[in-house]
């Protein structure tokens, strides 16, 4: 009994994720699952999950926030539109100018934050007012348009459906296998590993989800470029946070950033490199959200820091740092993108929306504090 209670809670997001679907499923008469709707899905919440993996290393500092990123994508898309649409520019080089449009802004960001001591709130929300005036200024409050289709294609075109399903197949193996090694060897070291059973149920879980979108993805225009956008960089996070050294440094800070400190870890450096990464993947959320509307708009970027913290702390990531993992983000972003494709299709109006999001957050951190609570208990 005790172990099924475990395998619950640490998996209560994902189990709420599949009752939300079939919820969501069961109201829309089954529309919720039309492989169009697998497609928006993704297409609709790429930058969220690219946005949520930076923000997760800020949050596990200690709870920080970048609250400038939904205003940078505004930015960095009006120079890029600037540059491919109305200077003409080559579309390779205009990207690596906004790139280090973003390494430049996120240097400063982080240089202010971690050396200058200034509090990254206040920072970021410096970077939200200045960067959103500044992005609509260039473009005048008009929208860019059209983007290039080879900047177009590079995130709104499709692998052939062919493939879909072998890609499917193959994931859900390297997930099953990465996943029995990693139990492995935690027991060989001594260490805390979960359960058998929850490990089954993960696999399980994870594993039908991958082979649905795959069967979807192929019933539809086959799998979209940004999903495997989105796959790498969750890929590399995970690697990050749960294989490197520079990774535990982020949760080391996170659970006391003064212990970190006297034991010899730059801690500086470590506030630097977060920020820093934040606007990078910043970057990449813009092409992200140009590339789907096809131009760069003056409202593009609007919410996007909420949503990006939004699916952190849905996703299990502490909001006071030092514990939360790449695979709870993504649930989390899932789990808000899932809500907000269920409730459109529903015609749900849009102010209820976001009470239903508010209430859906809230929820999270009030779990979040009871979960460790019981842990503390146990």
């Amino acid at each position: 009994m005790k172990n099924a209670l475990n395998v619950i809670r640490k998996n209560t997001m994902l189990i709420i994720l599949v009752l939300v679907v079939l919820f969501f499923t069961a109201m829309t008469g089954g529309n919720m699952l039309q492989p169009s709707n697998f497609d928006a899905l993704i297409a609709q919440n790429a930058y969220v999950y690219v946005l949520a993996a930076g923000m997760l290393m800020c949050m596990l500092t200690g709870g920080n926030i970048d609250l400038s990123c939904g205003s940078f994508v505004c930015f960095i898309g009006s120079v890029g539109g600037t540059m491919m649409v109305i200077n003409g520019m080559n579309v390779g080089l205009s990207m690596a100018l906004m790139l280090l449009i973003g390494v430049a802004y996120g240097c400063v960001l982080g240089y202010v934050i971690a050396y200058l001591n200034i509090p990254p709130w206040i920072a970021t929300l410096a970077g939200y007012l200045a960067l959103r005036g500044w992005g609509v200024a260039i473009m005048k409050g008009l929208t860019i348009s059209p983007m290039p289709d080879s900047f177009v294609q590079m995130f709104n075109g499709h692998l052939p459906k062919s493939f879909c399903l072998i890609i499917g197949a193959v994931i859900c193996v390297l997930f099953v296998l990465i996943t029995i090694k990693g139990r492995t060897d935690k027991l060989k070291k001594g260490y805390e590993a979960e359960s058998l059973v929850a490990m089954i149920v993960k696999c399980v879980l994870v594993c039908a989800v991958t082979m649905l979108f795959a069967f979807k993805f192929q019933s539809h225009n086959g799998i979209p470029f940004s999903l495997i956008w989105v796959a790498v960089i969750v890929l590399i996070y995970h690697f990050i946070t749960s294989k490197t050294t520079i990774g535990r440094y982020f949760y080391t800070i996170g659970g006391n950033k003064e212990a970190t400190r006297l034991s010899g870890i730059d801690t500086n450096k470590i506030m630097f490199t977060a920020y820093l990464n934040m606007a990078i993947l910043t970057v990449i959320a813009g092409w992200v959200t140009m590339a789907r509307l096809t131009s760069a708009n003056p409202t593009a970027g609007v919410n996007y820091e909420l949503d990006a913290i939004s699916a952190c702390v849905v996703g299990g990531v502490s909001a006071y740092g030092g514990s939360g993992t790449v695979f709870g983000m993504v649930v989390g972003a899932t789990l808000i993108g899932v809500i907000n494709l269920g409730m459109s299709l529903m015609g749900i109006d849009a102010n209820w929306q976001k009470v239903i999001k508010g209430i859906v957050l809230l929820a999270a951190v009030v779990f979040e504090i009871l979960n460790n609570k019981d842990k503390t208990k146990d």
